[in-house]
């Protein structure tokens, strides 16, 4: 493998600026900001690979955006409008008053404004002390999130309606089969939007359930997971069809968020750091410090269980389904 080489050199920078200002009647910021761009979409590619995660072809931007620096805009409060300036004399007005979101960020303040084609995203930012009741750790499995935090017990989240929502639209890759690209694109943009509806929704739902959190998730690999050397067919399927990354962006933008690896996270006490060798099924025996959610004395100690879930239809019919522990198993009750 023949490794990328990205000239850094000052030289060079100052070379590709001189060239790329010549004839452009924007201001210098801009080709600035495309140059820090580039370089970091470049190296980005380069990290990935090297460590094979990323194919030789030279990554392409398909959708052009530039982002604006503060000193470049004019923000007035008062009448909720920003002016960008694109060149000398030659200006950019931008309004947020009217819009459906005008409330929501009364009071905030503007970040760094991102221009596409065919959009202006104007980003809010606020500053605001959070008190910290809980640390809830998840696990991503492929059809739930399950999490455990001592004070609270057991949480499990059901991402069953995603897989349905992946399987009911594998028919776009029919319609992509048969050259049909209208069909395909209306399956695509419907499989979009009704994902990013449930993400929404299980966001929300679960900020409500447990405020005042710091959800820690697992920074997983999705490429190994569905790799066809490392994850038979039937699992290969079901991890591509769900979209972890999407459900912990999402999280992160309302409330406070963690990473961290995921080897043995099913293995591994996070108090005393006791790992046992093999794990067989979803139970197995744990002789470390009486604390690891799946040993089976602290689970048959464990008196109830909460479940979180959401409709696709707009509402959610239950937040919580409270689950009695047994010797023998477990019996559920349904909600009122």
């Amino acid at each position: 493998m023949k490794v990328p080489i990205i000239p850094k050199d000052g030289g060079f920078k100052r070379t590709l600026r001189s060239e790329l200002l010549k004839g452009c009647p924007y201001s210098s910021y801009w080709v600035d900001s495309v140059i820090r761009t580039t370089y970091s979409i470049i190296e980005s590619w380069r990290k990935r690979y090297l460590r094979g995660r990323a194919k030789k072809a030279k990554p392409r931007v398909k959708r052009r955006f530039a982002r604006c620096k503060i000193t470049l805009m004019k923000i007035d409060y008062n009448t909720k409008t920003i002016r960008i300036t694109l060149k000398p004399w030659e200006y950019l007005t931008v309004s947020w008053k009217g819009t459906w979101f005008d409330r929501r960020v009364r009071g905030w303040t503007v970040g760094k404004v991102v221009i596409k084609d065919d959009r202006v995203i104007i980003p809010f930012k606020n500053s605001k002390v959070v008190e910290v009741k809980r640390i809830i750790g998840w696990d991503s499995n492929g059809l739930s999130l399950d999490g455990y935090e001592p004070g609270t017990g057991f949480i499990h989240i059901d991402l069953r309606p995603l897989q349905s929502i992946k399987i009911v639209y594998e028919k776009k890759a029919v319609a992509q089969a048969k050259n049909k690209k209208e069909l395909y694109e209306k399956y695509k943009a419907k499989e979009r939007n009704r994902v990013r509806d449930f993400i929404n929704k299980l966001s929300a739902g679960l900020v409500r359930l447990l405020p005042n959190s710091i959800h820690v998730f697992e920074d997983l690999d999705k490429e190994n997971l569905t790799s066809k050397e490392k994850v038979h067919r039937g699992r290969r399927k079901r991890n591509a069809r769900t979209p972890w990354r999407k459900i912990h962006k999402r999280v992160s933008e309302i409330a406070l968020t963690g990473s961290v690896s995921p080897k043995y996270t099913s293995r591994e006490c996070p108090r005393c750091g006791f790992r046992v060798k093999t794990q067989v099924g979803h139970e197995f025996e744990y002789t470390g410090c009486g604390v690891s959610p799946r040993s089976r004395t602290l689970r048959e100690s464990m008196m109830v269980e909460l479940r979180a879930g959401v409709t696709l239809n707009g509402r959610s019919p239950w937040i919580w389904v409270p689950v009695k522990w047994g010797s023998e198993g477990r019996e559920a009750r349904t909600p009122p």
